[in-house]
């Protein structure tokens, strides 16, 4: 493609690029992200929703795009940033191009940029919306869309790309059900539950405790997702009930934050987030340490957690002493702020997955 795409910052910031994938407009929160593989299944996970993604990595889309390699059903991010968006690939199994994979997934992109320096921008000014657009070449008119985005600050996203149908995946004979609440669900995270043997009955983000409780789960599963998680009221409140019933509970990044403020924790929005497959977390039990993957924007207020006696920290990050998992004393309840089913990244964390299953039995 030798069309010209722009993409402007909130700050004012301008940068001209080629346009890459679906001819169009898009609007979101930049971010960006560290991994060096694993495009697609970043692109499909439904935590980057309402996000514009600089893809770090010097080169994106070189193994081309393969059907199985998927977080959910559709691509989530709003639009995607690179240096080298490649239309070849080597892998010999891929189905498609990057560039065919976004014209199908009507997905709007630019690439040509100095993802180094912009990656670099971020991080000292912090988190902001952008604009990326390969058919308006007007700036004062696209400046002028930009300032209509909403800010992620108070966004609740979680409720948009959750499921509207129940469903079951794994063996229904199975002596562990778990209830999952899918706040926008990754497909591996269910993967390493019926691994495991469990069975799951994946409900809607507002499916009430009353409803969830028909299924006589053992175990309760509370999942990553988009979004703000303070004006999510309708969670916070089913977490509290589950934890009032003292069932056995395990939630993941989003998760996470709800059962933090399940328990009056606040939360807050980070600087620039941790989204990555190369993050250090020392687990604070076992005194080791554990390379994870991190898809984030809000994170849990380490001085109220210090203020709770029922709260006991589990995982700090390495790199900025970050809160990185908990569990409630007294209750089967843990979390975690990371990924341990790391898809992509690394599986040091997958144990997380045994202890819930161990917790349930």
């Amino acid at each position: 493609m030798n069309e010209t795409a722009i993409l402007i910052l909130e700050d004012g910031t301008i940068i001209h690029g080629n346009a890459f994938g679906k001819k169009g407009t898009a609007t979101g929160e930049l971010c960006f992200n560290t991994g060096m593989t694993g495009y697609q299944e970043v692109f499909t996970d439904p935590s980057y929703y309402g996000q514009v993604l600089i893809m770090n990595s010097v080169h994106t889309g070189n193994y081309g795009v393969k059907e199985a390699d998927v977080e959910s059903g559709s691509v989530k991010v709003k639009a995607v940033i690179g240096r080298n968006l490649e239309e070849k690939f080597s892998r010999f199994l891929a189905d498609r191009s990057l560039q065919q994979y976004f014209e199908d997934e009507n997905l709007v992109a630019i690439d040509g940029v100095d993802t180094r320096a912009l990656v670099a921008h971020v991080r000292t000014k912090g988190a902001m919306n952008c604009i990326i657009s390969s058919d308006e070449k007007d700036i004062e008119k696209l400046k002028a869309q930009l300032k209509a985005v909403p800010s992620m600050d108070g966004l609740e996203l979680a409720s948009v790309v959750s499921t509207t149908e129940t469903y079951t995946l794994g063996d229904e004979n199975s002596d562990l059900r778990v209830a999952v609440l899918d706040f926008g669900i990754k497909k591996n995270i269910l993967n390493c539950l019926t691994e495991r043997g469990v069975f799951v009955k994946v409900f809607n983000a507002k499916t009430p405790f009353e409803e969830l409780e028909k299924f006589e789960p053992h175990g309760y599963f509370i999942s990553n997702g988009p979004g703000d998680p303070a004006p999510m009221d309708y969670a916070i409140k089913t977490v509290k009930q589950i934890l009032a019933a003292d069932k056995p509970l395990f939630g993941i990044c989003l998760g996470h934050q709800l059962l933090a403020l399940a328990n009056d924790i606040d939360t807050f929005k980070m600087h620039h987030g941790h989204r990555g497959l190369n993050h250090p977390v020392k687990n604070i039990i076992t005194g080791k340490s554990e390379i994870t993957t991190q898809n984030h924007g809000f994170g849990v207020n380490p001085e109220t957690v210090k203020t709770k006696e029922n709260i006991e920290i589990t995982h700090m990050n390495l790199n900025d002493n970050s809160i990185e998992g908990i569990r409630v004393k007294g209750k089967k309840a843990f979390s975690v702020q990371y990924h341990p089913e790391a898809t992509p990244g690394p599986h040091d964390s997958r144990y997380l997955f045994d202890d819930f299953v161990g917790m349930m039995k």
